[in-house]
This record gives C-alpha cells, sequence and structure tokens, in this order.
C-alpha cells in the first residue's frame, strides 16, 4: 500500500526496527551505564530505575511515532529521487542524519552545555535508525 509514492509497510517495518534497535544501543552491553551517568541518574539506583520505567511506556510510544514520521519522510525522498536499492536507501538515510539529525542534535548539545560523549551516544543511536530506515525503505521502494 503506498501512499503519495510511499510504502506505509516499509514505514511501519522501518518505524518498529527503531525500537529493538534503541533497546540494544541503550542497554547495559552497550550504553546504558555511560548514558545514564552523563544524564545525571545513578545506574546503582534501583527506585530511580524502577520510576524511569514505570513511564517508559508513553515515552516509547512518543519515540515509536517520532520514527514513523522520520520513516516516512525519508520514504518520501527516497521516492523523489528513484532509489531502488538498500545502499542507496542507506546513503539517503545518512545524509539525512548527517544534514539535519546531526546539526539539530549538536546545536541543541552546544546550548544545553551537554557532555560531547552524550551527544555522540544519542547521535550515534539515530545515525544507526537513519541507516536501518534507509535500508529498509530503499529496499521496499
Amino acid at each position: 500500500m503506498h501512499i503519495m509514492g510511499v510504502n506505509l509497510w516499509a514505514v511501519l517495518v522501518a518505524a518498529v526496527a527503531t525500537m529493538p534497535l534503541g533497546f540494544l544501543w541503550y542497554s547495559p552491553m552497550l550504553f546504558a551505564n555511560p548514558w545514564m551517568k552523563l544524564m545525571g541518574y545513578d545506574p546503582n539506583d534501583k527506585a530511580k530505575i524502577a520510576e524511569m520505567q514505570k513511564s517508559a511506556g508513553r515515552s516509547y510510544a512518543l519515540a515509536f511515532v517520532a520514527s514513523g514520521l522520520s520513516a516516512a519522510v525519508l520514504g518520501k525522498i527516497i521516492a523523489i529521487a528513484s532509489v531502488h536499492s538498500v545502499l542507496y536507501g542507506m546513503k539517503f538515510g545518512f545524509a539525512m542524519w548527517l544534514g539535519f539529525v546531526t546539526t539539530v542534535q549538536l546545536t541543541n548539545a552546544v546550548f544545553s552545555r551537554q557532555p560531547w560523549k552524550l551527544y555522540t551516544i544519542n547521535t550515534g543511536y539515530q545515525l544507526v535508525c537513519y541507516l536501518a530506515m534507509g535500508a529498509i525503505m530503499g529496499a521496499w521502494r
């Protein structure tokens, strides 16, 4: 099913794909502990972690909607550019990440005096998501 040249199934799959990527990226296997410390949370404070987990549902829902919007816009750009491959989809995903995500997050990081390492963790996650979304959107054209 396509709307305005965008495959809605690809948008859905791309949005869903960002969820396990985020679970892995921000897991103890990768960046959970440094991210929590940089955000001002104590990774050993079980009560605070439990409090964060209680409100996580709404955050995940909003993140899913944001990922869906990003995937739809990326899908439209990929459709306009007549991209029909995983690799070129990833290239467009990279370009969108580099031109928009990194610049917006960098401006926020600079003015909020965010630590560089926190910026790289968060922006790195977005890179992985945009590459995955681009691959999915390029493959499902």
